[in-house]
């Protein structure tokens, strides 16, 4: 790891001299070119104290103390250990304490402070951010060494903090007090974790909206959330104060599928087509014509969307211009779900493959085959496509070789939604159960379940960190530990639960926000 160690976290360079922390044990760096202390006489006279050290105000010292003392120099080390321990044992706790007293502070160190400044930040980075906190109270030399900038980045690389969240506007800097972005970066996630797990004591905010019609799918980017329903529409919500800020109408048949990017919605329907929205505005930026059937699913990346149809094609949109660029056609059967990466394009169908595409010469590299039923969910991440299937498995394909890296078993019913960040995959299952893999070795490492599991199908799920969110026709949000399988808590219980209404793709007109800070 490349360091630029000759600054400080603000930029500054680090003090000619140290501050070390102050203490009797404090060792000079000149003391350490002496020879070694063979007696602890010789150690306080290496730390600068005086030979004649302070004497204990009981009177002149007892006849033979001193025939004792040149008795106990011609022992050997073992006999003087042994005579010790039989002194100790005969001794008050009074005199125990004297002893200790006197030679405690002998053997404290400050070993940071007499370490260079690389060698000390490097020690620092084997410290849990927590211990980096503390050391930090210590005195101001190892406050400066821990608020280093460099070395809180490097802690948030290890939590997965990016520097998007990192480099936020500098709050109150007290004049002559240094400030780490990457602190406060990863102190602000470590705050929203803490009440994800610990929960609140508000109530999460209802919207209540569309009517006694579906919500189909749900898209949010900053304090904006868009819902899309069967009745035509979508909505636009504000999550701040849960108000239906605006509605997006011009639809002629349920809307089935959404994407979000900003202020940009994309919508697809059964009227067949795709519409492009200014969510801010509430206008209909482009209306997208070109299927032939229901538009089911569709991902954006960048400037473009790939939507999937019932008329088995897919289509690649310009979303500025409104155009469509290419058309993929070789699925036999209705396109269910979509991933689209910028290069390569992956989808999944009613026909039991999965198809991976050059957008931009419309050719089919792959035809993944080995699902026996249909395929309705997808996760790609440039390498691995991994597929969920009607078949009960999920299976997991190499994209470049498009051979099958592993068979995932476990699931007893449909696979309705996964998500996969660096290896770990979870998946949401018909059968009541969420599962974690590690899809390097395709090893099943939690099944969340257990007295507190969901009583009916999950129909959607989102992990980040170490949390799992997942949610049922059981009306109920559960909170999971990622790491460890374990439940945390319920986020959102109905009290309908039970009675088959679904939570995401909600089988009723409300939504539900939750703040988390």
């Amino acid at each position: 790891m490349k360091r630029k160690l000759d600054h400080g976290p603000d930029g500054r360079p680090f003090p000619s001299g140290k501050k070390h922390c102050k203490g009797n044990g404090y060792l000079s760096p000149s003391s350490l070119a002496q020879a070694t202390p063979t007696t602890f006489g010789d150690l306080r006279l290496a730390n600068g104290h005086s030979a004649q050290r302070r004497r204990v105000n009981s009177g002149p010292p007892p006849s033979g103390l001193q025939d004792w003392l040149l008795t106990f120099q011609t022992w050997s080390g073992p006999e003087r250990l042994l005579a010790l321990d039989e002194l100790i044992d005969r001794c008050e706790t009074s005199q125990v304490k004297h002893m200790m007293q006197v030679i405690e502070p002998q053997f404290q160190r400050d070993f940071i402070s007499l370490l260079p400044k690389e060698l000390a930040l490097y020690v620092l980075t084997f410290l849990a951010p927590r211990d980096l906190l503390q050391a930090a109270q210590t005195c101001r030399y190892w406050r400066i060494l821990a608020e280093d900038n460099l070395l809180w980045r490097e802690k948030c690389r290890e939590e997965g903090i990016s520097d998007s969240v990192s480099y936020r506007r500098r709050e109150c800097v007290r004049p002559g007090t240094s400030f780490s972005p990457w602190k406060s970066a990863y102190i602000r996630q470590h705050r929203i974790e803490t009440n994800w797990r610990k929960g609140d004591t508000r109530e999460p905010m209802v919207l209540k909206g569309h009517d006694d019609h579906v919500i189909t799918c749900l898209q949010f980017s900053g304090d904006l959330i868009v819902s899309g329903s069967d009745d035509n529409t979508l909505k636009v919500w504000s999550a701040v104060t849960g108000k239906c800020l605006r509605t997006l109408t011009g639809h002629t048949g349920g809307v089935w599928c959404s994407q979000m990017a900003g202020a940009t919605v994309i919508s697809g329907s059964t009227d067949r087509t795709l519409r492009v929205w200014d969510a801010e505005s509430g206008e209909c930026v482009h209306a997208l014509y070109g299927h032939t059937s229901t538009v089911r699913c569709m991902h954006l990346h960048g400037n473009r969307v790939v939507s999937g149809s019932r008329d088995t094609t897919l289509r690649v949109w310009d979303v500025s211009t409104g155009s469509c660029e290419h058309v993929l056609t070789g699925h036999v059967a209705a396109v269910r779900c979509v991933q689209y990466d910028g290069r390569r394009v992956v989808s999944g169908g009613y026909d039991y493959m999965v198809k991976v595409w050059d957008p931009e010469t419309e050719v089919c590299l792959h035809t993944l085959q080995g699902h026996t039923n249909r395929v309705y969910s997808l996760q790609f991440d440039g390498v691995f496509v991994v597929s969920g299937s009607l078949d009960t498995s999920i299976r997991v394909w190499d994209v470049e070789t498009g051979g099958c890296v592993h068979t995932l078993t476990g699931h007893q019913s449909l696979t309705s939604g996964m998500e996969l960040r660096d290896n770990i995959l979870v998946s949401g299952n018909a059968d009541s159960t969420v599962r974690v893999w590690d899809i390097r070795t395709g090893q099943c490492l939690h099944t969340l379940q257990g007295p507190n599991k969901h009583q009916s199908a999950v129909t959607c799920l989102q992990f980040c960190r170490g949390l799992v969110l997942s949610s049922s026709d059981d009306g109920t949000v559960k909170l999971w530990d990622l790491r460890t399988g374990a439940w945390l808590r319920d986020v959102v219980a109905l009290q309908s639960r039970g009675s088959g209404q679904d939570l995401t793709a909600v089988s009723q007109p409300t939504l539900f926000t939750y703040r988390s800070w």
